[in-house]
Parts: C-alpha cells; structure tokens; sequence
C-alpha cells in the first residue's frame, strides 16, 4: 500500500514520540500531543462495518498539534478527515496516507452571541442541535437528522428537512494540507447542493452557525417531529451510509430507485433498503465490494429505466483489495 513519500506503516506511538517512514519527518522529535496509530482498521469507525484499515490514523490533541503534523508531513502524503464514517464506504483494501479524525478536544460547541453558535469540527449534529435549543436558538433543529460531525457537514452541505449547511454557516476555521490555518467564509467556500469546494487534505476544525432566536419548547417540538419523521421513514438500527445518492432535483432518489424495481436488491449480504431504497444495508457480513457493486447496479438499473443519472452522495474512499 506504500508509495514513495507515503507513511510507513510502520509508524508507532510510544511516550508521545512518533517514528515514521524514512520518508516523512515530524522535526527533531518527531512528537505529536495526539495518538497517532499505523495500520488502524477503520471497519469499527464506520456506520457499515466494512473495509480495510488507515495506513496512519492521527487523532490531534487540538488544532495546533493537528497544525503542527500536517506542517511536518511530506506534501505527497494524502490526508483524509474521518467524522462519525456515516456516509462513507471505506473500500476493502483501505486507505493510504492519513486517516485525521476529530475526537473530544473538537467537540466543544460555545454560544458566541443570542443566535450564534460556534462548534467544534467533530462536534455532533445532535450536540449542536441540543445546545442550540439550550440557548433559544432557532432554525438550527435539522442537524438533528444528520447523523454525522460539524466538520462533513460543512464540507459536504449536509441539509434535511429543506435546510442544508449553507443557510446557517458564518465562516468556518479550516486547517490546510499545508498545515496553515484559515477562516473562510460562506461565500469562501463554494456552496452548491451537496457540495463545497474546500480542497483536499483540508480539515474543518470549527464552524461558526447562525439561526434565529426562538422558545426552547418550539425548538424542542420540531426536533421532536424531525427525529420521529425519520423513525418512520429510514433504517436507523441498521449498518448502513444514510442516503446513498443525490436527489436528481426535481425527483427524489428513492422514488426513481423504486420504480426500477430495485427495492430489496441484494449483491451478497449488501442489500438496498426496503425501508427506504435510497439506504443500502450491511446485513451482516457485506463487503465493502459488495456495497459498492450494488451501489453501481442500482445506478445501471435506473439509468436503463428512466434515463435518470444519480450521482453518488456517500463518499467511497481508499483502494480495493487487490
């Protein structure tokens, strides 16, 4: 899985002090404040339970120390942030470079103003949504349904419930692959649906959400009636990525996936939802493969259908197993 330039999965922790591949050097010392892991199996980190390991795992203590490792990092190393892996498929033969993930030093959420929020990058959409309500702060109840972290939200425009990221985001601090730190604003970042323009490599460590001022119990009630429209609708005590595709606007996904028959569809354990047949399911032992083919089946199935193209709304990352 090693190319030139690429860490060594041989790097290891011990006493805060990193060694790595001869390629990457992390000064002197080489110590991070963090935990950094070769070889780490990511199955365990991921809604599907499915797919190979992070070549390096970088778990930072704080934005500084994240700062720092990637300033150290040879630039031909890829990096890639992982939230809550809720709408990911992380392919069989895993991930080469650099796994960061956010962990509690990121999940901070402070009240900055009467309807404004600052959030940690690895802070939950219900952690923000709850302290939002906390604080009499309105229009922010729809990260609730999201089952996923502050820093993929802003990078992926993570909406439900007609709201999506870019209505409520101010600006968002963002450590680039270089290592240096930046804030950008909404307009920065290149909205569109599902979509932003951040680079790769970088990894959004704050963000700041602004709604509007409202009673806790109104707050409360609509997240309320969005936590129950969603045990209705989806298939939430499942190994699953959430919605699997984009809704090719005006149609929705799940509609143009059912009436091609693809409702129940299976390619080994891998299974399109009969809940709701824009979630695909792990029923138990499916591979990442299999994910992925089914993915790929559905997408040829509607396409034969309807002429309709989906585009893939989880994120497929990694290689596959040769």
């Amino acid at each position: 899985m090693s190319d030139p330039g690429q860490i060594s999965a041989g790097a290891e922790r011990r006493r805060g002090t990193i060694a790595l591949g001869p390629s990457t050097s992390l000064g002197a010392n080489g110590e991070v404040r963090g935990k950094l892991t070769a070889a780490a199996p990511l199955a365990p980190l991921v809604w599907f339970k499915s797919g190979g390991a992070a070549e390096t795992l970088f778990e930072p203590a704080d934005t500084a120390d994240l700062q720092a490792f990637l300033r150290a990092l040879d630039p031909a190393v890829p990096v890639m942030a992982l939230g809550l892996g809720s709408n990911l498929i992380v392919r069989d033969g895993g991930v080469p470079g650099v796994v960061v993930r956010l962990g509690k030093p990121f999940a901070r959420v402070t009240r900055l103003d009467e309807v404004t929020l600052q959030c940690g990058g690895g802070a939950s959409g219900i952690l923000v949504s709850s302290n939002a309500r906390d604080a009499g702060i309105g229009g922010i109840e729809f990260l609730r349904s999201i089952p996923g972290t502050v820093g993929g939200f802003v990078r992926m425009n993570g909406g439900a419930y007609g709201r999506e990221v870019k209505d409520i985001l101010v600006e968002a601090e963002v450590v680039l692959r270089s290592g240096e730190l930046v804030t950008l604003s909404n307009a920065d970042i290149g909205y569109t649906y599902r979509h932003s323009e951040l680079a790769a490599g970088a990894v959004v460590v704050s963000a700041t959400f602004r709604g509007h001022p409202a009673e806790p119990e109104a707050v409360q009630a609509e997240m309320d009636r969005i936590a129950a429209a969603r045990e209705a609708s989806q298939p939430l005590r499942s190994k699953t990525g959430g919605s699997t595709f984009k809704n090719p606007l005006p149609k929705k996904a799940w509609e143009v996936i059912d009436t091609a028959g693809c409702r129940g569809l299976t390619i080994g354990d891998a299974q399109v939802s009969e809940k709701h047949c824009n979630f695909l399911l792990n029923l138990g032992s499916a591979t990442s493969a299999d994910i992925e083919a089914l993915g790929e089946e559905v997408r040829r199935r509607v396409r034969a259908h309807s002429g309709t193209e989906l585009e893939w709304e989880i994120q497929r990352v990694g290689v596959e197993r040769e």
